[in-house]
């Protein structure tokens, strides 16, 4: 079983590779929750996340113990950033193998490290599979992502750093997909501060650990969807699930508008860029699925920052469409000359600025005659947008909004 020496190993082994990312108070957040809660930003890591933090130590343990013949391991996303940079790092060959529909930037970061990519299988789930099959016939070490005790001990030296700076948290909440990060973090803390309690939040579009938790027995989930690609993880590995099951004392959901709008919070109010497995902390505390005493000291740690652009770009734009910061109509004009000037007009006169527009005649949902105007409002507020709904109203427009 891992134990408090491990990870303090791990934490020694790591010391000139891993950042010890800043662990620094959240004013707005704090203010916000009524909690007194600091950031644990390992969004600022090397390769973007703390998966680098197990995957090296595991690599470094490998070496020790005379094992060079190379690495293999499954991933899309921040393991496989990991394991290609310790790969490099101690001068042996690595291999990822990543899902057929892996974006290429993904691929691209992988290589750039030194590892050779195989594209193989349509999700995770047959790469990991095919990553197995591939280690056991080439004679090569598998470094699994979370179901393996030293890459539990890398990941614990994240707690370890928390405690060091401070030492009466009263709890840590942790992002929870296969359970790696929670189980390495859960035997640090409870070794060094019993009262703190941990905290899981897992993505309710990735429930498995959270329903293997409360039923105290391995649930695999049928399927994952998720913005949270991170925590994405549909089957419950019965090795996390033991720590989970001794150590951890609470595990939540989190839905994917609460997270988005943590995505964006961090975004906008801290300044942070922080992917969807990252953020559940932050949407755990800012939605209310965190049941403490109101001025407890809360630590949350942000798992990463390798959040996709695309994706990012979605957010931001939800986002601005739940805070009442965007509003976009489809309005009906009669088509003929000065129609869409009277609507321009009005839309000044709402003091709304128009951001995008659009105008389609052909439409077959049209009436002879008509037209559809399509547009995109920068708004200040739910009581402007309410405001532009009357005026859009007493002047007759015909119009529907979309969301």
């Amino acid at each position: 079983m891992l134990d408090l020496k491990q990870i303090k190993m791990a934490k020694k082994r790591l010391s000139e590779i891993a950042y010890e990312t800043p662990f620094a108070y959240a004013p707005i957040l704090s203010e916000m929750s009524g909690y007194e809660v600091f950031l644990k930003k390992e969004n600022l890591q090397r390769t973007g996340s703390f998966k680098l933090r197990g995957a090296f130590n595991k690599i470094a343990i490998l070496v020790e113990n005379g094992k060079r013949n190379g690495v293999v391991a499954a991933s899309a996303g921040n393991h496989a950033q990991g394991v290609a940079f310790a790969a490099r790092h101690f001068g042996i060959d690595g291999t990822i193998v990543m899902p057929e529909s892996t974006p290429l930037t993904k691929v691209m970061g992988v290589r750039e490290l030194g590892s050779r990519v195989i594209l193989k299988g349509a999700n995770y789930d047959e790469a990991y599979a095919y990553a197995v099959e591939y280690a056991e016939k080439e004679n090569k070490e598998f470094v699994h992502p979370f179901a393996d005790d030293d890459v539990m001990a890398g990941q614990g030296s994240v707690a370890l750093e928390m405690l060091s700076q401070e030492k009466d948290l009263d709890a840590i909440i942790v992002p929870v997909g296969g359970g790696g990060l929670i189980s390495g973090c859960a035997v640090a803390a409870k070794a060094l501060c019993a009262k703190t309690k941990i905290i899981g939040i897992a993505s309710a579009g990735a429930p498995a650990m959270k329903h293997s938790y409360d039923s105290k027995t391995p649930v695999d989930s049928t399927s994952v969807r998720t913005i949270a690609d991170g925590i994405a993880v549909r089957d419950t590995s019965p090795k996390t699930l033991e720590y989970i099951l001794r150590y951890v004392d609470s595990m939540e959901l989190v839905c994917e508008d609460e997270i988005a709008s943590a995505i964006l919070f961090l975004l906008e109010r801290q300044k942070l860029l922080v992917e969807g497995a990252g953020a559940v902390g932050v949407a755990a505390v800012m939605h209310g699925h965190i049941q403490m005493p109101k001025g407890s000291k809360i630590g949350i740690v942000l798992s990463g920052g390798n959040i996709d652009v695309t994706m990012l770009s979605l957010i931001i734009e939800k986002g601005l469409m739940k805070s009442y910061r965007k509003m976009k109509l489809v309005v009906t004009l009669i088509d003929k000359p000065g129609a869409l000037r009277r609507f321009s007009e009005l839309m000044e006169k709402a003091n709304a600025n128009i951001v995008q527009i659009g105008y389609d005649r052909t439409s077959t949902d049209l009436e002879f005659g008509d037209a559809h105007v399509s547009v995109a409002l920068e708004t200040k507020g739910e009581e402007h947008q309410n405001e532009i709904r009357r005026l859009l109203q007493a002047e007759g427009f015909c119009f529907r909004e979309e969301h």
